[in-house]
């Protein structure tokens, strides 16, 4: 029996049992799916992104209601005329709640739509969310390895917000634009191309591992709000141009 998918387990399933009856084949006749190839592990299948969806972004934090919420809003607003989604979920995710009031004041005040901060509701990361992403930006190093570990095939995807603007301070405009025209037309194929030119980028540049890290300000002060706002926007702000770079 397969649960539909939704936010979270139906009351009286576990979440382990939940997201393995979700993933499991429809039917007992159903063929089991062929073992990951290399080319799997590494980002995906040969033949290339779906070019009937449309490029995805997940953003990731542990309760879904601070850090991941407010980058979603806020790439939303800066991405959707381009075509892009752009959602968001929690590795230990409040279901049900809506973003805090310190971070919705933080969204709208930077530029996200105040009706979109004020409809979050919280829902858990699940397999299939990772699956449909062509990015995946966490809030943290714990929330990155949590993502790979669920599905490893996104490892080449996944980057810490300010592990992602660290490493696209080294790649220009032209440079993303170059190796999204060698992808050709696609968009989700433009973006995949642009977020391996920027992955390959890991190991060159130094940094503490702390400083991938977003400040988790979830019951904490405004000060603290602000200043996790302070380390997350960079990473905004260059996922934004790369990612108009590769589409535009």
């Amino acid at each position: 029996m397969n649960f539909p998918f939704t936010d979270g387990p139906p009351p009286g399933v576990s979440r382990r049992e939940w997201r393995d009856r979700t993933n499991a084949p429809s039917s007992p006749a159903s063929p089991a799916a062929p073992p990951e190839s290399l080319a799997d592990l590494l980002g995906g299948a040969a033949s290339g992104p779906d070019s009937s969806v449309p490029p995805t972004i997940l953003t990731v934090c542990t309760g879904n209601i601070c850090r991941s919420p407010l980058a979603e809003v806020l790439l939303r607003a800066r991405l959707e005329p381009l075509g892009v989604r752009v959602h968001s979920a929690g590795t230990h995710a409040m279901v049900g709640h809506g973003m805090t009031e310190q971070a919705q004041e933080i969204a709208v005040r930077s530029g996200a739509d105040a009706s979109a901060a004020a409809g979050h509701t919280a829902r858990y990361l699940v397999e299939p969310m990772l699956a449909e992403s062509d990015l995946v930006l966490t809030m943290s190093r714990e929330h990155r390895s949590h993502a790979v570990q669920m599905m490893p095939s996104r490892l080449r995807q996944t980057f810490t917000a300010r592990e992602f603007a660290r490493l696209a301070a080294t790649l220009t405009d032209d440079v993303v634009r170059t190796v999204a025209d060698a992808a050709g037309s696609d968009p989700r194929a433009r973006l995949a191309a642009a977020l391996r030119v920027l992955g390959d980028q890991r190991g060159l540049t130094l940094a503490a591992a702390e400083d991938d890290d977003v400040i988790d300000p979830y019951r904490r002060s405004q000060a603290t709000y602000e200043a996790s706002a302070a380390q997350l926007l960079p990473g905004i702000d260059e996922v934004e141009r790369i990612v108009r770079a590769a589409l535009t």
